[in-house]
């Protein structure tokens, strides 16, 4: 909403322009009227819509053309004012002013206008009948008050209308002409009504209405009142109320009769609350409120946030199979205006056996989102409407910032939950099927994706001594000399080599020399495709001698060809080195400290998966 408003008035001399001007300031006629009224600006607590108000007056006795013109540049709202005893000024309404101003405002931004009829004490008729037609030519013509400064008839309705005419214009939301809704206005409230909507069962029931009334207008609706409402959808629609709840076209429905029965405010009230601009537009504010992330902080999502996104899983989750077929994606966003997730993402989560993207899944690209770009996950909650269902300020409440990770290293512990593992080696080592082999996904189900749905990331959930984390696993480009401080950082680093390929060793043991020797990001060695015969690398040490040289963990044998279920220790085996970098050799060697880890992994699996399904069962 605007800050201010800036109400111009303008007219045929002698109209009575700064008569209204001075009646509304002293509450009585003037017994001496000026040739012009200085600018007055009416303080916020003395308005209806709490906004600072500026009112200009015009006198074609003291002022140019020029500087008309520049006020008309600068006013939110103008007023062609006429005498209705005067026909010569109403005719000058359409044969002056009108074309005026039209020539001297934006054709996309016309300033919305309002005609005064003053001097109503000096006629026993009304002049209505001959603005009507004006009103019903110029689309930009918002209203017509008749009034009188002589006995401060409708002073203060003129300028209550002008300032509405601002805060609540007509334009962006109501086609005259067609009598219905502008269709960005349609967009905008269907939005609305979809968010609103938490069980996503196409109406909204007594409670869903309740809590929409509450956001909006912080009081509910009494019983009675709720049904009123109802029941006038119910006399002017066959289906605007199903099964006791308001559908989509009974909530239009009643937003087009608040138009046309002047309570614009009404209708942007709601369109405010829910984040929305003059343009119906959602604002830049709503979408990516401030966040601070210090340098070496990462960003993700708090209980509250994963609550939130699992109550839109559910809602969405129509067939209760845990995870989300292509139709149920597309309704899933239809609150969005475009497509977030594209077909790589079927290929950075954990999906099902049909390909669909699970639980698990879901709130794992969720995850990802956040912990690359916080700005988009910011945006993504805003269009899902975080803030108003869960009564925050901004989505800013959803998002942890963690504890930098040099005190992290400091402490020798950790709260963070996602950790990041950059995967490198040279081109064709099997750093690809590495991260597939992650999501569950073996080498005859690796070769069905097609090269444009390929992903460089991988992201699913391991569990360390029980407790559940995510593990990001990055695919590096192999470009040795221009490895970005991007490609750099992270928690763990995997340096994956092809058993089969004689020099596939040598790119990783030159990246670990150039970036990683002196670092004190742990590292790790992948013997790739281990299940192929194992050549000799062309290098001065064997991969193993080369491990043992540089403190590092043997090379770790995988290999994601084979009929049998994927091996995840390594998965686990990373995270861990991610969360205790800090810990000796000798302890992340310990075979019963990886036995543990990995048992506690498949045990709160388990327990994680069989949770979820009671819930839905409950629910």
């Amino acid at each position: 909403m605007r800050k201010d408003v800036r109400i111009l008035l303008v007219g045929e001399p002698k109209v009575g322009k700064t008569s209204l001007i001075m009646s509304l300031v002293s509450e009585e006629f003037p017994d001496e009227v000026p040739l012009r009224a200085e600018e007055i600006t009416i303080p916020a607590d003395v308005t209806p819509e709490r906004v600072p108000t500026h009112i200009v007056d015009y006198s074609e006795a003291e002022q140019s053309e020029e500087q008309l013109y520049q006020e008309i540049s600068k006013a939110n709202v103008i007023c062609i004012v006429y005498s209705v005893n005067n026909k010569k000024s109403i005719e000058k309404v359409t044969s002056h002013w009108i074309p005026l101003i039209n020539d001297r405002t934006d054709k996309d931004s016309r300033v919305p206008l309002i005609l005064v009829g003053n001097k109503s004490d000096l006629v026993e008729h009304s002049s209505m009948e001959t603005i009507l037609p004006i009103m019903n030519q110029y689309q930009d013509i918002e209203t017509c008050v008749e009034c009188s400064a002589k006995n401060l008839k409708n002073i203060s309705e003129l300028f209550y209308y002008a300032q509405k005419a601002v805060l609540h214009p007509t334009g962006p939301l109501y086609c005259p002409e067609e009598k219905e809704l502008k269709p960005s206005c349609i967009k905008a409230l269907t939005r609305i009504f979809k968010v609103s909507d938490l069980d996503n069962d196409g109406i909204l029931n007594d409670n869903e209405l309740n809590f929409f009334q509450r956001t909006c207008f912080n009081t509910p609706l009494a019983p009675q009142a709720l049904e009123d409402v109802k029941n006038v959808v119910r006399r002017n629609m066959t289906d605007g109320v199903k099964d006791n709840g308001l559908s989509l076209k009974g909530f239009l429905f009643l937003h087009t009769l608040f138009i046309q029965r002047g309570r614009h405010e009404t209708t942007w009230t709601v369109l405010r609350r829910f984040g929305y601009d003059d343009d119906l537009e959602l604002t830049q504010e709503y979408l990516f409120p401030l966040i601070k992330i210090p340098p070496d902080c990462t960003t993700e999502l708090n209980h509250n946030a994963y609550l939130f996104l699992q109550s839109v899983f559910d809602k969405h989750d129509k067939d209760r199979d845990c995870a989300l077929s292509p139709e149920e994606v597309k309704d899933l966003f239809k609150v969005f205006p475009y497509m977030p997730w594209g077909p790589d993402v079927n290929n950075t989560v954990c999906t099902n056996d049909q390909g669909w993207i699970t639980y698990q899944g879901y709130l794992s690209q969720w995850t990802l989102t956040t912990y690359l770009d916080v700005q988009r996950s910011l945006e993504y909650l805003g269009y899902l409407g975080y803030s108003i269902i869960y009564e925050q300020e901004s989505q800013a409440a959803a998002m942890t910032v963690t504890r930098n990770k040099r005190i992290d290293l400091q402490k020798k512990q950790t709260q963070r939950s996602v950790f990041r593992c950059n995967v490198l080696g040279a081109r064709g080592s099997g750093k690809s099927g590495f991260l597939q082999a992650f999501l569950g996904k073996d080498l005859q189900q690796q070769r069905r994706i097609r090269e444009d749905h390929k992903s460089l990331y991988a992201i699913s959930t391991t569990y360390v001594y029980g407790q559940e984390k995510y593990l990001l696993l990055h695919e590096v480009m192999p470009d040795f000399d221009f490895l970005s401080e991007a490609d750099l950082a992270c928690d763990v680093v995997c340096l994956v080599y092809d058993v089969n390929n004689p020099r596939s060793f040598e790119y990783c043991a030159k990246v670990y020399k150039q970036y990683f020797i002196d670092s004190k990001t742990p590292c790790v060695v992948i013997a790739a495709k281990s299940d192929l015969h194992e050549v000799r690398q062309h290098y001065s040490l064997t991969p193993q001698d080369f491990c043992r040289k540089h403190k590092l963990h043997p090379p770790q044998p995988y290999t994601c060809n084979t009929t049998e279920a994927l091996n995840k220790d390594i998965y686990t085996r990373l995270t861990t080195m991610a969360m205790y970098p800090h810990m000796a050799q000798a302890d992340l060697k310990n075979s019963t400290f990886w036995l543990r880890a990995s048992v506690g992994a498949t045990v709160c699996a388990v327990l994680g998966f069989a949770m979820y399904r009671a819930l839905l069962k409950q629910r």
